[in-house]
């Protein structure tokens, strides 16, 4: 059975965003935070230094064209990356955007919530997405 992140890239309607032969960027429908972005090597690759240096450089290029997005467009406090995958045999870097109003700050997104997000706060984030995703687009159709 293919692993959770081949099935998310395969599956009809996905959030994908972009992507080509090498690395995708999709949408994480992370109710808490709009914006929440994975970049993922398409192959399954576990680790950084198990990809070519060009190919490391390439999917940081394309991380780094998400979070500018993010910032132009979102306007953050912060910019949270992190590459976890502990049971994902894949490469991948969530670009999460962060707030001083959000659920967490200034704690990491997976501890406990420390208030409720204002739910019209979410929303005018949310509208914000489309924008998002088309800067994202061209970042790194820019690359």
């Amino acid at each position: 059975m293919a692993c959770d992140l081949c099935k998310l890239l395969a599956a009809p309607g996905a959030a994908l965003i972009w992507s080509d032969d090498r690395v995708s960027v999709v949408a994480v429908n992370e109710t808490e935070y709009p914006g929440f972005t994975r970049v993922v090597w398409n192959a399954h690759v576990k680790e950084m230094t198990d990809l070519a240096p060009a190919d490391r450089v390439r999917v940081m290029d394309v991380v780094w064209a998400v979070e500018s997005a993010q910032r132009e467009v979102l306007a953050p406090e912060k910019i949270n990356l992190a590459s976890f995958g502990n049971m994902t045999p894949h490469v991948h870097w969530h670009v999460i955007p962060r707030y001083r109003d959000d659920a967490h700050f200034p704690n990491p997104t997976w501890a406990v919530a420390l208030r409720a997000s204002p739910a019209e706060v979410l929303a005018a984030r949310r509208a914000l997405l489309p924008a998002l995703h088309a800067a994202i687009v061209k970042k790194v159709k820019a690359l």
